[in-house]
Formats: structure tokens, sequence, C-alpha cells
């Protein structure tokens, strides 16, 4: 486990923003775009339009890979 967040860049409604995350994190974003048939910039955005504004975007996206994983068969 890596530990320190790495940031990456990310285009959200045509703006690029960053969000850093851990290593695991990502690879777990990735897996979880591809099997929606999703862009990861897609999925991030529609994180982004749900989460509520008090809460960071990293957090909303950790807590959506926790959720996701918690909710399959």
């Amino acid at each position: 486990m890596s530990g320190r967040p790495v940031k990456r860049s990310l285009t959200l409604k045509g703006h690029r923003t960053s969000v850093s995350l851990e290593d695991e994190f990502w690879q777990a974003f990735r897996d979880i775009s591809k099997e929606k048939e999703m862009a990861i910039n897609a999925l991030a955005t529609e994180i982004d339009v749900e989460r509520d504004p008090e809460i960071g975007l990293a957090s909303a996206i950790r807590v959506y890979i926790l959720n996701w994983y918690r909710t399959r068969d």
C-alpha cells in the first residue's frame, strides 16, 4: 500500500481540476469506470454533481468507491 496521495488531473464539464487520491483508490476508480463503461472524467462529473458542496471531490470519490464495493453482490 502506497499510502501517499497522488495528484492527477480530471476534466469536469470542460474544466480541468486536480484530485489527490492514493494509488489504490485511483485503480479502484478506473476499475469502476470500466465496469460502468464510462470515461473516468464522466464518472467524476457524475460524482461531482451529486456531492454535497461542503465535501471535497477527493472525499466524495473515496466514499463513492467504498459504497460501490459495499453494495456489490
